[in-house]
């Protein structure tokens, strides 16, 4: 039976997809729930499994093609499998009823030959990573594939080529009398997505960015007291951002237009918090979403981090853990930014900036003492934000983990 391959559903916020990587060609022997193609949409890239055994009789749709949902890409036969070719295939057998003819003298034997090597089996790679493979023509054996069980990420192919002979050589004009080298490739569908969101933002947001500063000596302390129970009991290490998504919970309770959007002329005020947590992957930034995270304790908050980074690194994301969310966490400390303004995710109202640690004097009941300082940063849309409510829920933030205790007991 002839079953019709096509695109799944996409969601509302997806009106295509891009064919960037057939797993089979077309009369080849398939196994149910074996993925065939990847799907690259703006956010994730989606696979489209078999959904019986059999053969890949027709394949409708090339790599680079834009399709939508419910596009007919390729046609399985279901229930049959790839004809094995045998060594004697096309040649004419001995007539066994018939007598052999008189035996002669034997020719002397042909040397052996050696059979070519096999191929040696790719190693995993990204879709994004296997269209940069072929459009230069590299060997896969040769890239070092930095991700989950040695799985080549787009980066991995950059940077290879940045290194390799792959660099596309252009020349200067005459008269700056020196020549430079350039590599082009092709914008990703996710970066474009990402590019089209931020200048979004820019253009329909009136952004302005408030500073403060926290001293995180308390977090610091309750951090190297329970990291080692904390990790034994719920299986998950204590990190900061638990910390910092506590104090962003409490302060939008205080002030609700932070977590609030603007649909036309309406002010939207949401009654439950997700917290977007910004993290730069390979493939670019996303933000996944920590839902009702009002509703989850330190170890439930750290847990659904470090599941989402584990997934970002692997290119397992889902558009279901993208969509959503009323507040968002960027964390440029990590990379070691000392303060930066970061950009809204429309339609989010604003977005809570962190940044490195580092030690600095500062005056305590009269004297300079050091301590672990972070730059504070909250970007807003002053649309519907007031400087005062910034700020205010700047200090709100600030005073939640200068004293942690309290956020254990909603203070």
């Amino acid at each position: 039976m002839s079953i019709e391959i096509k695109v799944p559903p996409l969601p509302e916020s997806v009106a295509d997809a891009t064919v960037v990587n057939w797993r089979k060609k077309a009369g080849e022997s398939v196994a149910r729930d074996e993925n065939l193609v990847d799907l690259e949409t703006d956010k994730v890239v989606l696979e489209v499994p078999a959904p019986a055994s059999g053969i890949l009789r027709e394949i409708r749709v090339a790599n680079g093609a834009t399709v939508t949902a419910g596009t007919v890409l390729a046609i399985l036969e279901e229930g049959v499998s790839a004809p094995v070719t045998s060594p004697q295939s096309g040649a004419s057998q001995p007539d066994q009823s018939r007598p052999s003819p008189k035996a002669g003298p034997l020719p002397p034997p042909e040397p052996t030959r050696e059979a070519p090597p096999r191929p040696a089996k790719s190693p995993p790679m990204a879709p994004a990573a296997r269209r940069l493979i072929d459009e230069h023509g590299l060997d896969p054996g040769t890239i070092e594939g930095h991700g989950r069980e040695g799985r080549i990420s787009k980066g991995d192919v950059l940077a290879h080529l940045g290194q390799g002979p792959e660099t596309v050589p252009l020349s200067r004009p005459a008269a700056a009398g020196a020549s430079s080298r350039i590599r082009r490739v092709p914008m990703t569908r996710i970066r474009a997505r990402i590019a089209e969101r931020l200048r979004e933002s820019n253009l329909n947001a009136v952004m302005l960015t408030s500073f403060n500063e926290v001293d995180l000596s308390r977090v610091i302390e309750m951090r190297a007291t329970l990291r080692e129970p904390f990790e034994k009991t719920h299986g998950v290490k204590l990190g900061f951002m638990s910390f910092f998504v506590k104090a962003s919970v409490l302060a939008l309770k205080r002030f609700p237009v932070i977590n609030a959007s603007i649909e036309g002329s309406d002010l939207v005020y949401h009654d439950f918090w997700d917290i977007g947590i910004a993290v730069s992957s390979k493939r670019g930034l996303v933000v996944p979403v920590v839902r009702d995270a009002d509703q989850l304790g330190f170890a439930g908050i750290e847990t659904r981090i470090a599941q989402f980074a584990e997934k970002a690194r692997s290119g397992g994301l889902e558009l279901a853990d993208l969509e959503g969310g009323t507040f968002t966490i960027t964390n440029g400390g990590v990379f070691g930014s000392l303060v930066s303004t970061p950009i809204i995710n429309p339609p989010q109202s604003a977005i809570l900036g962190m940044h490195k640690i580092q030690d600095r004097p500062v005056a305590i009941a009269g004297e300079v003492v050091i301590r672990p300082m972070m730059y504070l940063a909250l970007t807003y849309d002053h649309r519907l934000v007031d400087g005062q409510e910034a700020v205010q829920f700047l200090v709100a933030v600030k005073e939640a983990l200068e004293n942690p205790d309290r956020l254990l007991l909603d203070l």
